[in-house]
């Protein structure tokens, strides 16, 4: 072990609360420091993210875009094809693994059928350790701080870990010879995960260190009650005035236009961006901008506590849990909510055919609009340094588990055996058994580890597939990226959970009228003295020093 990174060291930091949830970029550790040297972009040639080449597979019904419409399948495809023509491994090898899990610790590999028909088609003996989501961060903190890594390290879940770049940099593979530009032809489903999935993970003292788990562009979604919100006179791309006589139209006795619970704070980064606000964080020519302290959030912030004083949001909102405030959406109480996109289909399924789901496009304000972009990723997969030899062979197996949609590998990962663990239904679509609910992919998660590109695949729900795609092929030409995916910055890798809570406590007491609206400079005050002005600084930096 380094003695730059003593195992009291890394504890330490997690007890002082250096880890953040839900930060838009997990590769934010220091830019200066002694563990590892620096890890800033700043003075660096930026290596070239893997030239990206489209994987071949089936026909999609409905077609993706350059600019980042998902490709759409009404069914599941008939006639798949063989992505890999060898097996990665030879028989002989083994892999340690080590990834967060949202599921039950899997079945054990001598009596799971899912995990040995992948060790099979791999070629290699996996060994898996999976760590629930609420022991992610001291799990890793431990792992950090000691000398026996595994082969293969998933990070993901939204978590900012303390040192973690410097950790990266010090521990990992540097990946930059092997998947750079044209060098990625050599895993061609690698190459094509796209580029804006790169750009989200960021590069490390401008080199690759990892390989992104894709997400789609879309991010927090307002989902609606068609019906309910057709009634109060909804259209899509309305006035922001109009929408908000909308939302307290559909409000009733028992019914309310707008749902909100502890963890969405009245869907504030929606409404901010929708009102014109950056998407957090803006920055050009080397100059930061933080949401917080524009106008534009300003306005947005007026608007919401105008929403709130008129009865539209469900009452509750502000101790109600997101589990919760789905089941009022499902039932009708709260006519809707703003989520995550990628939870399209279990809110689909959740509401039963009680009423049709839709998701909102921004409303207008002063004729602009624009939508929140994701970071593209749902984590990021490291490797341990390790001979040429082994690099090639891990990087072969993320290359499989990347196999795209409509391919043998991407159903045997995401479905396992036909007959075993899925049947199909009339339409051919894969249907989970007893033993496929338990024997999974989300309880032996090798998708988070790698994955192809995720398609707009709804099985049983052609008419949703239909109606996403085209509301992708509205907003997706509207939006805005974070401009600080993939930068580095000490402070708000110390400091970033601290400022995001002053902001979060801050919205809430203006929306509820706790706190005036003029009272608002004095949170944003507060956020600049307590390590933003510094995070802006160091952020403008590396951006200039990454474009």
């Amino acid at each position: 072990m380094s003695a730059n990174m003593s195992r009291r060291t890394l504890l330490r930091s997690v007890a002082v609360g250096g880890a953040a949830l839900a930060v838009p970029s997990l590769l934010t550790g220091c830019s200066t420091g002694t563990t590892g040297g620096s890890v800033g972009n700043k003075g660096t040639k930026a290596a070239p993210w893997p030239t990206y080449a489209a994987a071949q597979g089936p026909a999609p019904d409905l077609a993706p875009t350059a600019e980042g419409v998902q490709a759409g399948f009404l069914k599941y495809p008939e006639k798949l094809v063989e992505a890999v023509a060898e097996k990665p491994g030879t028989g002989k090898e083994k892999i340690r693994i080590l990834s967060i899990t949202y599921g039950t610790p899997p079945v054990p590999a001598s009596r799971n059928r899912y995990w040995a028909a992948l060790n099979e088609a791999l070629g290699v003996e996996i060994e898996f350790t999976v760590v629930p989501d609420a022991d992610f961060r001291t799990k890793m903190a431990t792992l950090m701080a000691g000398d026996d890594l595994p082969d293969v390290i998933a990070i993901g879940g939204g978590y900012t870990l303390p040192r973690e770049a410097q950790f990266v940099k010090q521990r990992c593979a540097d990946l930059t010879g092997y998947l750079s530009g044209d060098a990625a032809r050599d895993y061609p489903h690698l190459a094509a995960i796209p580029t804006y999935a790169w750009e989200g993970m960021g590069r490390i003292a401008g080199r690759i260190y990892g390989v992104p788990v894709e997400r789609p562009k879309p991010q927090d979604t307002l989902f609606l009650n068609q019906e309910a919100f057709k009634k109060a006179g909804f259209r899509q791309g309305m006035s922001a005035a109009d929408f908000a006589t909308v939302a307290k139209a559909a409000t009733g006795r028992r019914t309310f236009g707008l749902g909100a619970s502890t963890t969405s704070y009245f869907g504030y980064k929606t409404h901010a961006i929708w009102h014109g606000a950056p998407n957090e964080w803006r920055i050009e020519k080397g100059k930061a901008e933080y949401f917080a302290g524009t106008e534009q959030f300003k306005a947005a912030l007026e608007y919401m506590a105008k929403l709130r004083a008129s009865g539209a949001y469900y009452p509750e909102a502000t101790s109600v849990s997101q589990v919760d405030l789905k089941t009022q959406f499902y039932n009708g109480t709260a006519l809707s909510m703003t989520d995550g996109f990628g939870a399209t289909i279990s809110n689909a399924q959740g509401i039963k055919d009680a009423y049709t789901l839709d998701l909102a496009q921004p409303y207008a304000v002063g004729g602009t609009r624009q939508f929140q972009q994701s970071r593209g990723m749902f984590g990021y997969t490291v490797l341990k340094k390790a001979p040429a030899a082994r690099v090639k062979l891990l990087l072969r197996v993320l290359d499989w588990l990347a196999s795209p949609f409509g391919s043998k590998e991407y159903e045997l990962l995401h479905y396992g055996i036909e007959g075993t663990h899925f049947e199909r239904d009339k339409d051919n679509n894969p249907i989970a058994t007893e033993r496929g609910l338990v024997e999974s992919a989300n309880n032996l998660p090798l998708t988070k580890v790698a994955d192809a590109p995720q398609p707009l695949y709804y099985p049983g729900y052609a008419d949703l597939t239909e109606r996403v795609h085209a509301w992708q092929r509205e907003v997706v030409p509207m939006m805005v990226p974070n401009d600080r995916w993939g930068l580095q910055s000490d402070t708000f890798s110390r400091q970033g959970a601290t400022l995001d809570q002053i902001v979060n406590d801050g919205v809430t007491a203006v929306v509820t009228g706790r706190k005036k609206l003029s009272e608002w400079d004095g949170v944003y005050k507060k956020w600049l003295a307590q390590g933003g002005r510094k995070a802006l600084e160091e952020f403008g930096a590396e951006h200039a020093a990454a474009h």
